[in-house]
């Protein structure tokens, strides 16, 4: 098992950091190893589903555990922003969502784990008539229509990737914030600032009666007038 020192590991993955050194290390995938969390850990530590950590691997190795609709049998598989996870035998479904101290997961309906939000991170004409979309987690995505842009938000059943709805990145659009003080919270955009020099593009958002800016990168659009799916308590 690869390990890095459990001091060094995010709070949100609430792992006992006295009680042993060593902790798992996210396997290379989807999402960086410090903004996700390894299955073992979601599966013991944060979900407390077993005691120890052979048993989490009998867990996966049994394929009991689903990440967006597909069976991962790698315990040490990072599950990170906007993930499903299913567990079927212990009846938990799951989403994983952003907070002020990282991610957390939040419990969510057994139909909304077929379904996945993913955000444009950017896109690159292949051909033609064939444009490829790179979304957060990964994922690429073939379309003929030229009708997405880089900020934008799927819908997507899963793992088909079959686009269910398009979100723009818009003023009036539904989002969460991914990153910084305000990390979780949901809020809707005003206006959307194009900065010409070194500094990034900035949202403009209501948020509790309040106008704010927020780094394009870290406001994740979920919906038209209110979230698609369920992203908080």
């Amino acid at each position: 098992m690869v390990k890095l020192k459990r001091l060094l590991v995010p709070e949100f993955w609430h792992v006992a950091k006295k009680r042993t050194t060593w902790a798992v290390v996210p396997s290379a995938g989807p999402h960086k190893g410090m903004e996700s969390i390894p299955i073992l850990v979601l599966v013991r530590d944060i979900l407390k589903l077993v005691e120890t950590a052979n048993e989490a691997k009998q867990i996966c190795k049994k394929g009991e555990v689903l990440v967006d609709g597909k069976k991962v049998k790698d315990y040490a598989f990072p599950v990170g922003l906007m993930d499903s996870v299913s567990i079927p035998k212990s009846e938990k479904y799951l989403r994983i969502i952003p907070t002020i101290k990282g991610l957390k997961i939040l419990e969510i309906p057994e139909k909304e784990t077929s379904v996945k939000l993913c955000k444009i991170k950017n896109k690159k004409v292949i051909s033609k008539n064939k444009i490829q979309l790179n979304l957060h987690d990964g994922r690429n995505i073939l379309v003929s229509k030229d009708e997405y842009k880089t900020g934008d938000s799927l819908l997507l059943e899963v793992p088909s990737q079959k686009i269910v709805e398009h979100f723009k990145l818009e003023k009036g659009s539904t989002g969460i914030i991914t990153k910084g003080r305000n990390a979780g919270k949901t809020t809707v955009v005003k206006n959307y600032l194009v900065i010409r020099g070194r500094e990034p593009n900035k949202i403009v958002c209501d948020l509790d009666g309040k106008e704010i800016e927020i780094i394009k990168d870290y406001f994740f659009v979920v919906g038209k007038n209110k979230p698609a799916i369920k992203i908080s308590e």
